[in-house]
């Protein structure tokens, strides 16, 4: 797993820049949708080796003087409470981690709009508790007429009912948690606004993948697919673009099944000024001119496409998926000639976990394995216990491991592990006492204040950032919050932890 680079951020950027800053000189304004994760882009990070998931924010600001930034947000998404996966925060949360982001990095923050907002009660809370904050936010209904009656959808009754957020910004992105935020809505709604107040503005759209100048079934865009099944988002050539200009372009179907109502809304608009010949037209996104080692970013990608085949099964199990994505995910695998075995610390993690079994060393009777890859390649493992989890002990496997400190070494106090296994038992009446990783962490932590090795093991913990990780069952809450804050790329096989439905 030694680091390989396929991405070259500062020729990304450079080509970047200069294209976006090339469409802002044909309006007096252009809205400026953003696809994808502004910030914390690790599904980039992983498909393009040496891409920085912060590389959005780095663009940004070196166009700060002429760009200010709106966020989106669908009223249902705040409702239903959904989550974003990476950071496990609901998309409400993700809002308000987004606006202390753009603070920091000292980038203009015009405002919050809540889209298709019909009075959901915890919408209207989240719009007050913004207000309250000093946060200015912006309430965008449903729009009549979408999408078929472009003359009521550019009128006072369609985009005229929504607020107007002014600003003299010459580029103005908008961005949001996860898809249908409501993102190309509020830009059309504010071009509307800007042609009655005389303000000549544009679209434009930054959606990271699908990458339009690489071929369809190229490793990288089919993992777009893969991560895109619970929208069942599917790439294809631009019929627009091959049409207009008999070249191939790929493009997702979202965006190929909306450009027509958008050229119409556009042109209704604009009339026929520069308005758009095909999807990819209105597209700015130029990640394909960064890649540097197509050998490096496909391989990459096949792994990425593996890893979404894992997370897509365990969705199911858990119900928040249905049989539809799973046979697209197994899909998606034959199509490139791939197995779950390609996946390096698959079969360690179940090898271990069949060796706990046959030894009868488990816990609540489920033998469960782990391993990880450390970056010089080589293979950790570990099993449960009535002592630890799985995900617990192949952690301090690794960590003892880099730190070279003998196996028959105790880095957990005993004294501390029988404490909190007594007060989980005796207090809080738990039927597993073994210790899950975030546990883990907080007990190395106290070891620490009283043995510099035990400290200098914790040390070791940084370089596990971005390792590859497989466990054979479902990580727990602790365990899965655990992985996340060490950074670690995390698959599991479609089982769960315990026998028992209620997890107490």
């Amino acid at each position: 797993m030694i680091d390989k680079v396929g991405f070259d951020n500062d020729k990304y950027l450079k080509e970047q820049k200069e294209y976006i800053l090339s469409r802002v000189k044909k309006f007096k304004k252009l809205y400026l949708e953003f696809g994808g994760k502004l910030l914390f882009d690790m599904h980039a990070a992983r498909v393009l080796p040496g891409y920085d998931p912060n590389v959005k924010i780095r663009l940004l600001q070196e166009l700060k003087d002429k760009a200010g930034i709106i966020i989106a947000i669908y009223a249902n998404a705040i409702e239903r409470k959904k989550i974003r996966a990476d950071f496990g925060i609901t998309y409400d949360m993700d809002v308000l981690k987004l606006i202390d982001d753009l603070n920091d990095f000292g980038l203009d923050f015009l405002g919050v709009v809540i889209t298709r907002y019909e009075g959901q009660p915890a919408a209207e809370q989240f719009k007050n508790k913004l207000e309250r904050r000093g946060i200015k936010v912006y309430i965008h209904k449903y729009t009549k007429g979408y999408p078929t009656d472009v003359d009521l959808i550019v009128s006072e009754e369609g985009y005229g009912v929504n607020d107007y957020i002014k600003t003299d910004k010459s580029l103005v992105i908008v961005t949001g948690p996860g898809p249908n935020s409501g993102k190309l809505a509020t830009c059309l709604s504010q071009i509307y606004h800007d042609f009655k107040n005389g303000i000549e503005s544009g679209y434009a759209k930054f959606e990271t993948f699908p990458i339009w100048n690489l071929p369809l079934k190229h490793p990288v865009n089919v993992a777009y697919e893969a991560a895109t099944l619970d929208i069942k988002d599917f790439n294809l050539i631009d019929p627009f673009h091959l049409e207009t200009y008999g070249e191939k372009a790929v493009n997702y179907n979202r965006d190929v099944e909306a450009f027509p109502i958008i050229k119409r809304i556009l042109t209704k608009l604009m009339g026929e000024k520069d308005v758009y010949k095909s999807p990819t037209d209105m597209g700015v996104n130029r990640a394909g001119f960064g890649i540097i080692n197509d050998e490096v970013v496909k391989e990459a990608a096949k792994q990425e496409i593996i890893r979404r085949f894992f997370n897509c099964k365990c969705e199911y199990l858990m119900g928040l998926t249905d049989e539809e994505a799973v046979l697209k995910a197994e899909l998606l695998l034959k199509e490139l000639n791939l197995k779950q075995e390609d996946r390096v610390v698959v079969t360690p993690a179940r090898q271990e976990a069949y060796e706990a079994e046959q030894k009868g060393k488990g816990n609540d009777g489920i033998y469960c394995g782990a391993a990880i890859q450390l970056k010089d390649g080589t293979i950790i493992k570990g099993k449960n216990s009535q002592l630890l989890h799985a995900a617990s002990s192949v952690i301090i496997n690794a960590i003892k491991y880099l730190a070279k400190i003998p196996d028959n070494i105790h880095l957990i106090a005993p004294n501390i592990t029988e404490s909190i296994h007594k007060f989980k038992k005796d207090i809080l009446h738990k039927k597993s006492v073994s210790l899950d990783l975030e546990e883990t962490l907080v007990s190395l932590s106290i070891s620490a204040t009283t043995n510099p090795t035990v400290q200098y093991a914790i040390e070791k913990l940084k370089e596990l950032r971005n390792c590859e990780m497989h466990i054979t069952h479902i990580p727990t809450p602790g365990d899965e919050s655990g992985i996340k804050k060490l950074g670690i790329n995390l698959t599991s096989d479609p089982q769960f932890s315990t026998k028992s439905l209620f997890i107490n």
